[in-house]
């Protein structure tokens, strides 16, 4: 174990944002745990001295646990956090089901809980502070017609909320906790959406690429003095119409 190294968690890191997030903290020199239903399957990703990979559903305490305790015992320390597992499902909403919405919680709500509250506490026994950057989504604040996603919306505006409350709370204890809203991004996600369908999304007619999202994920990790933020990464989607 090197000294000064730092170590990031990234939760829904197999593929997409999660694994483009991953290869920017690896980039920069900081060791990395990264945990989805099938991390050690990933075609992105490989283990190697300073990237641990671990199977679990981050929506169970038990998962956040082990990827917890893999990152204190392999690396040292947990010093930042991106929060990028989610799921998103879109229809109309009398059609959402429980077992929808329990899908919903367990992954956007719990999953982002327990690994954070794991986090803070270990981040406050080493007393330097910390990082705590989540995935939510520009929907969440500007609902556009046609995209029928109000379920999921409740777990991401709920995520900007605690994000606030969060960065409060801990704003003394050098602890900044901050936010990534993307609105349409180039994804597996949206592997069979029409082009014109992805840009019809975004005022600027550009959707946001994963590396759009990563640099965004990587200046909030950086910024020293930023906390309770909420940064879209939309194109402008949040504040208008189009």
């Amino acid at each position: 174990m090197q000294l000064n190294r730092k170590t990031v968690v990234v939760t829904g890191a197999s593929r997409g944002i999660g694994a483009g997030v991953v290869k920017a903290f690896l980039a920069r020199g900081y060791d990395v745990v990264g945990t989805a239903r099938s991390a050690t399957k990933s075609k992105e990703l490989s283990a190697s001295d300073h990237l641990a990979l671990i199977d679990g559903d981050i929506g169970q305490f038990e998962t956040a646990q082990k990827v917890a305790e893999l990152a204190t015992k392999k690396f040292g320390s947990i010093d930042a956090v991106v929060a990028n597992a989610g799921i998103f499902l879109v229809k109309p909403f009398t059609d959402y089901t429980a077992e929808d919405f329990k899908s919903l919680v367990s992954t956007n709500l719990e999953g982002f809980l327990y690994i954070t509250q794991l986090s803070i506490k270990q981040m406050l026994a080493q007393k330097t502070g910390g990082s705590i950057v989540t995935i939510t989504a520009a929907l969440a604040r500007n609902p556009i017609r046609g995209v029928t996603a109000a379920v999921p919306m409740i777990t991401k505006g709920g995520l900007e909320t605690i994000t606030q409350h969060l960065a409060m709370e801990y704003a003394k204890d050098g602890i900044r906790v901050n936010a990534v809203a993307p609105g349409a991004v180039y994804t597996s996600l949206h592997r069979e959406t029409p082009k014109d369908v992805m840009e019809s999304l975004s005022p600027m007619g550009r959707p946001s690429t994963v590396k759009d999202i990563t640099d965004a994920v990587m200046y909030l990790t950086d910024a020293a003095t930023v906390t309770g933020h909420i940064l879209y990464v939309d194109g402008g989607a949040h504040f208008g119409r189009w």
